[in-house]
């Protein structure tokens, strides 16, 4: 078994090198400008246990302080509908495995320890947006491709 543990405050750097990790592979921006200014909330929010954000992880084996993988998520309200009166949903952004640990099934470990944190929150849906590298990854693990028009505004 793959032991998968809740991030903590300290290992913000870490996750935030692993969330570049998965932003180079998508976009190629390799800019990490914004993380020193991202890193004290980030350690906020790792340090928020009953929060509707969460990050787990597994510890490189070979690299003491550095880890192999994450995955993180929120917990949001949307007013229910039918099939969901209670509009709680869940969405999983920030995964990303060490390039030097991929294929372990550590990514998947988080995933399922994402799942079930999501389910003890009530979250009746789980969305996430995929690479076509880890769509295989997200199938298995029964997420669906559903057609949803994203549009997004800059504030």
């Amino acid at each position: 078994m793959i032991p998968v543990r809740r991030a903590l405050p300290e290992d913000a750097e870490e996750v935030l090198r692993l969330r570049q990790v998965m932003i180079d592979s998508m976009s190629g921006d390799p800019s990490t400008d914004w993380h020193e200014e991202s890193l004290p909330g980030l350690r906020a929010r790792l340090g928020e246990p009953d929060g509707g954000f969460a990050a787990f992880v597994v510890d490189h084996p070979e690299r003491p302080g550095a880890l192999a993988a994450l995955v993180a998520g929120t917990v949001d309200y949307r007013i229910g509908k039918a099939g969901d009166p209670f509009g709680t949903v869940g969405f999983v952004f920030s995964v990303a495995t060490d390039p030097g640990t991929r294929r372990r099934g550590y990514a998947r470990a988080c995933m399922d320890t994402l799942l079930d944190w999501f389910r003890e929150r009530g979250a009746g849906r789980v969305h996430l947006t995929s690479s076509a590298e880890a769509a295989p990854l997200y199938a298995d693990l029964g997420f669906s491709p559903k057609p949803e028009p994203l549009m997004e505004l800059k504030l």
